[in-house]
């Protein structure tokens, strides 16, 4: 069952979209919950456009995972930053730019709105983060910065820079900002309880996400997180993540 959600945000100020997935056989009991983050030119509509739906039902008849629930919020192209103290857009390289507290908007109104009206299981064991593009980047962020939020997070072809200047579109003011989101220098200067982290890329990205992939996985290996990295086959698209969404799954419900 995939519901369709509008809530209001006081952060941004506006109404934004939600789409939740709870596998039908288990309504009615308590779950963890998977928050799924799209990539730039994405939205909510992710959930059903990657199958992540039907991927799960498959695999829980199969028995290959344990039931949870997927909520798919969307972010507009923000990277999941607070970005501005109020809500505005801005033209991009690649179009619009959207600034606002959509930090706050998704830690602070997302997660505690979706524990209040869904059967969740709302401690840190039961709650993880992943996300694709510049919702993985937004996805390792978050999970890394709010650790005591999130057990699991998840990485996949994640848009994160190699320095301040390989960053192609307008998101963050200066440099300062930019380092308070960049995953790899939250991993340099944090420490981390049970966490499990899941990276991948495709050996074709044009990005070439995969180096800052491997630099964040020595850097969190070093301080023995249970951390994969993986190289799969393929380039920066759709067809990537679809051929892969089954492996990701099993990492969230296993």
């Amino acid at each position: 069952m995939v519901d369709n959600i509008k809530i209001y945000s006081k952060n941004l100020n506006k109404e934004m979209n939600l789409s939740v997935y709870v596998p039908d056989e288990y309504k009615f009991e308590r779950l963890p919950v998977l928050y799924f983050l799209h990539g730039r030119s994405g939205n909510e509509k992710i959930l059903e456009q990657l199958s992540l739906d039907k991927n799960m039902d498959k695999l829980i008849n199969d028995k290959k995972i344990k039931p949870f629930i997927i909520v798919c919020p969307n972010i507009d192209n923000s990277r999941g930053i607070n970005s501005s103290l109020k809500y505005r857009e801005e033209k991009g390289k690649y179009g619009l730019v959207f600034k606002g507290l959509y930090e706050d908007y998704f830690i602070d109104e997302v997660i505690p709105y979706i524990d209040e009206k869904f059967n969740t299981l709302s401690l840190r064991e039961n709650r993880f983060i992943g996300g694709i593009s510049s919702g993985g980047y937004a996805a390792i962020h978050n999970g890394l910065r709010h650790n005591e939020l999130f057990l699991k997070v998840g990485g996949h072809m994640p848009a994160i820079d190699l320095s301040f200047e390989d960053e192609d579109e307008c998101y963050f003011e200066n440099e300062e900002m930019w380092l308070k989101y960049d995953p790899i220098t939250i991993a340099e200067n944090r420490d981390f309880n049970n966490t499990e982290v899941y990276l991948d890329d495709g050996n074709q990205d044009v990005g070439r996400f995969y180096l800052a992939c491997d630099k964040l996985y020595k850097i969190l290996k070093e301080k023995n997180i249970s951390v994969q990295n993986h190289v799969f086959e393929g380039n920066h698209d759709g067809e990537y993540v679809l051929r892969n969404i089954e492996k990701y799954l099993l990492f969230y419900g296993n």
